[in-house]
Order: C-alpha cells, then sequence, then structure tokens
C-alpha cells in the first residue's frame, strides 16, 4: 500500500485520496493551490500540517506522508514550486541528462518569470525559446545545448568536451545547436566556450568517452603512433597500432556492460585475430585511469615482441 494513503485523519476522505494520488504523480508533492482547489479549507490543511501528513517543502508546496529522497521526485516538487513556465537547468539539468550522477542541492530551476523561492535556486532567463526546453522523463529540463551553455562557466574543459561528445554520440546536440544559443546569448559566462568547444570538434564524435581519454593517455605516456576508429578486417576497432599490428579496445560500461556484449566482443577479437593474426588487448576506465603504468608496460611488451616476429609486417589492410 503506498505511503500516501494513510493520512492520520479521521477516516479515509475522498479528498484525501485525490491527493494521494496526485502526490503519486508528482514525486510525493503537492502544491496548496492544488489542495484548495481539490476543496480542502485552509484550516484543513493547517490541520493536515500540525498531524505531519503533509510536510513543507517549498514555499506553498508539500510533500504527503514523508519527504521524498530520489533525485527526480525532489525534481519534481522543485518544479512544482518554480511553476508551470519553468525548467531544471545547469546541474539539475546535466544529471537529468544523464551526464553527471550527483545531483546538486538546491534543485536548480530556470524560468523567464522571476522566481523568489529560498529553497531552489532560481534564474531568471528572458531569452529561453521553445527549442531551449524539452521534456524527459515527464519533467520539463533545459535542451542540451542550454544545458552545456549553463555549465559551461564552471567546468573544466575536459569535462565539458566529454559531455559534449557524449550528447554528440547520443545524437541529442550537434555543433549547429550549440553557436545557435550561443549567438542568442552573447553575454553569456558560458557562450565564449561553448564557441571555443565546437571550433576544437570539427570532426566526428568519439565513439566514447573513453577514447577521449586515451588520448590524453597516449601523449602522456608517448605511446607510438596509432590510427583510432579504423577498419580492420571489416570490423571497427577503438586502436590500431601500426606496423607493429597491435588493437587496443577501450571497455567502458555503458558499452559493454551486458552478458550478451561481452560475448560478442570475444568473439570478434576472435575473428579479427583469425582474419589478421593481430592480437587485441582491451583496457577499461579503472585500467587506464587507476592502473595506467600496468597498461604501457603491457602496450610496450606486446608491441616489442611483435616487432621481433614481424619486423616487415607493415602492408595495409581493410
Amino acid at each position: 500500500m503506498s505511503p500516501f494513503t494513510n493520512p492520520p485523519a479521521r477516516g479515509k476522505t475522498e479528498r484525501n485520496a485525490a491527493v494521494a494520488r496526485l502526490a503519486e504523480r508528482q514525486g510525493g508533492h503537492v502544491s496548496r493551490r492544488q489542495l484548495l482547489d481539490l476543496g480542502f479549507h485552509p484550516r484543513a490543511i493547517e490541520a493536515r500540517l500540525r498531524a505531519g501528513w503533509l510536510l513543507p517543502v517549498h514555499r506553498g508546496v508539500y510533500a504527503v506522508g514523508h519527504r521524498p529522497s530520489a533525485p527526480v521526485d525532489r525534481a519534481r516538487g522543485a518544479l512544482l514550486a518554480a511553476g508551470p513556465r519553468s525548467a531544471l537547468c545547469g546541474r539539475s539539468a546535466a544529471a537529468l541528462w544523464g551526464l553527471q550522477t550527483d545531483w546538486p542541492a538546491p534543485v536548480e530551476v530556470i524560468s523567464p518569470l522571476q522566481r523568489r523561492l529560498p529553497t531552489l535556486r532560481a534564474r531568471r532567463c528572458c531569452t529561453l525559446l521553445a527549442r531551449d526546453i524539452r521534456t524527459r522523463g515527464g519533467l520539463t529540463v533545459t535542451s542540451p545545448a542550454r544545458t552545456l551553455l549553463d555549465i559551461a562557466p564552471f567546468t573544466a574543459a575536459r569535462a565539458l568536451h566529454r559531455f559534449h561528445n557524449e550528447l554528440r554520440m547520443r545524437r541529442l546536440v550537434d555543433n549547429a545547436r550549440l553557436l545557435d544559443v550561443a549567438a542568442r546569448n552573447p553575454l553569456h559566462p558560458g557562450a565564449r566556450r561553448l564557441r571555443a568547444l565546437v571550433s576544437a570538434s570539427a570532426g566526428e564524435a568519439k565513439r566514447s568517452s573513453l577514447e577521449l581519454d586515451w588520448q590524453a593517455f597516449a601523449q602522456r605516456h608517448g605511446l607510438p603512433p596509432h590510427e583510432m576508429n579504423v577498419l580492420v578486417a571489416g570490423r571497427r576497432v577503438d586502436v590500431l597500432f601500426t606496423p607493429d599490428r597491435l588493437i587496443v579496445e577501450l571497455d567502458g560500461w555503458a558499452t559493454h556492460g551486458t552478458r550478451r556484449a561481452f560475448e560478442d566482443d570475444r568473439q570478434r577479437d576472435a575473428d579479427v585475430l583469425a582474419a589478421t593474426g593481430i592480437p587485441t588487448m582491451r583496457i577499461t576506465y579503472a585500467g587506464l585511469h587507476r592502473r595506467p603504468h600496468e597498461q604501457v608496460r603491457r602496450i610496450d611488451a606486446v608491441l616489442a615482441r611483435r616487432a621481433a616476429s614481424h619486423p616487415l609486417a607493415s602492408r595495409p589492410f581493410g
């Protein structure tokens, strides 16, 4: 039974049941305006507040029965307090789009109207257009392009590049949208960084954020020349060292986190080895970031052995 259906009031009235149903749809929250529309007298609302059935969360917004702990439920309460023309923005939007796992406190919202909400981080913006707002999981949120604009001023360049690449890979943003939102907000502190981001990423998006990490890793450790995202025996591989012939596949959980994907990857490695004789080394996120010197030693050892065994192995392939 839902915890919202047992208020400490006498009996279970139809109005109480209506509140419970409404709260279920709104992440455990109702607004004072909604309670009045359901026929509750202000004194009845005060009585339920004293009894603990309603718990104040934001100005004019209450939790029913208990304060929700899930971030998305807290976000629903924040949007209810901020009003119908508001949307999640900044780090809250970044969390909803899956760019980060931590949700900020307080929740960040944006609106074309002035909102004075001490329990929220509310921002007013008069340049918001319909294309700046999306709906995700039933929550209104700034578009990926607008979200990148808002988080750009306080996000490290490497992380911002990663977020941009991920959104491009998921086909949620493109450089034209970034230039559009930057042009419409020239005084925004993130506009200059977005333009620089577009200039630095004119090519195709990398297939995973690990590929961005690999580039820095390879440069830092002085690895030999190699190619990325090339076809070998008809299959696209992450990294190919030539002419010594070693394939490195970068295993991120998002791409390889299922049993089926695990089996498919190993089958692909075997097929490439059988067709070309080129071995495959797989490196995980943890291996790349927590044990980098171990990976370098292995790569150097394989390349040295391959060079000794196949000194002339430099013919092209596809």
